[in-house]
C-alpha cells in the first residue's frame, strides 16, 4: 500500500512539471506570436511613414520583433528585467544624427533611473534622522544626477536604428535602447553614493541607509 501511495505522489508531480512546462512553453509561444504581429504592424506603419533599416541591419520587423520581446521580458520576480527609452536626431549626416538620438535616448533612460532611485531615497529619508537642511541637499544631489548617471553608463548599443531622409536634405535617425534594470540601479547607486560622501561628507553607513532598498 505504501508502494502504490509513494507510486502515485511521484505520478503527481511529474504531471505537475510536465504541465507546467507546456503551459510556460504556451506561454512563451503566444508572446512570440504577440512579437511577431506586433512586429508586422509597427514595420509596416515605419515604412509608409519613410522610415528604413541602417545598412546591413537585419529586417525591420525582425528587429522591431526582437525589441518587443525585450520590452516584455521580466526577471525572476516578474519585474521588468529592461527598462527602455527613444531618441531621435537630426542632422546632415547619419552618423552624427545617430550620436543625438543615442544621447537624448541615454539621458531619457537616465532620468527614468533618477525617479526610480528617488523613490527609494525618499521613502528612506522620511525614516531618517537627517535634518531638513541635509533632507533637502540630498534630494537637490539625487535630482541632478541624471547626467552623471548617463556618463557612468557609457556608449549604449541600440536595440534597433532607422533613418529617413528629410526633405531640407537632412536625416532623421530613430534608435531604441534597453538597459538591465538591476545594473542601472548599482550605477546610479554608485554616482549618488560619491556625490553624497564628497559634497556632504556622509559616512559609507549614512550613505548604506540612504540607499537601502528596504529599509527597516
Amino acid at each position: 500500500m505504501k508502494k502504490v501511495y509513494i507510486l502515485t505522489v511521484l505520478a503527481l508531480f511529474f504531471a505537475a512539471v510536465a504541465f507546467a512546462q507546456n503551459t510556460e512553453k504556451e506561454q512563451k509561444n503566444d508572446l512570440k506570436e504577440k512579437a511577431m504581429k506586433s512586429a508586422r504592424q509597427q514595420a509596416k506603419a515605419y515604412a509608409k511613414d519613410g522610415w528604413k533599416t541602417m545598412p546591413g541591419s537585419i529586417p525591420m520587423d525582425k528587429l522591431l520583433e526582437d525589441a518587443w520581446m525585450k520590452q516584455m521580458a521580466t526577471d525572476d520576480n516578474g519585474q521588468p528585467k529592461y527598462i527602455t527609452a527613444d531618441g531621435n536626431g537630426v542632422a546632415e549626416s547619419k552618423s552624427v544624427a545617430e550620436a543625438q538620438a543615442i544621447e537624448f535616448a541615454k539621458l531619457q533612460l537616465a532620468g527614468t533611473i533618477e525617479s526610480n532611485i528617488a523613490s527609494s531615497i525618499n521613502a528612506n529619508l522620511a525614516n531618517s534622522q537627517e535634518s531638513t537642511a541635509d533632507a533637502t541637499s540630498i534630494t537637490e544631489i539625487v535630482q541632478s544626477s541624471k547626467n552623471i548617471i548617463a556618463q557612468q553608463m557609457g556608449y549604449i548599443n541600440p536595440a534597433f536604428k532607422l533613418y529617413r531622409d528629410l526633405k531640407d536634405k537632412k536625416i532623421e535617425v530613430q534608435v531604441r535602447i534597453f538597459y538591465e534594470t538591476s545594473q542601472s540601479l548599482l550605477i546610479a547607486k554608485k554616482a549618488i553614493r560619491k556625490e553624497l560622501k564628497e559634497k556632504l561628507q556622509k559616512t559609507d553607513e549614512q550613505v548604506d541607509k540612504l540607499l537601502l532598498d528596504n529599509p527597516k
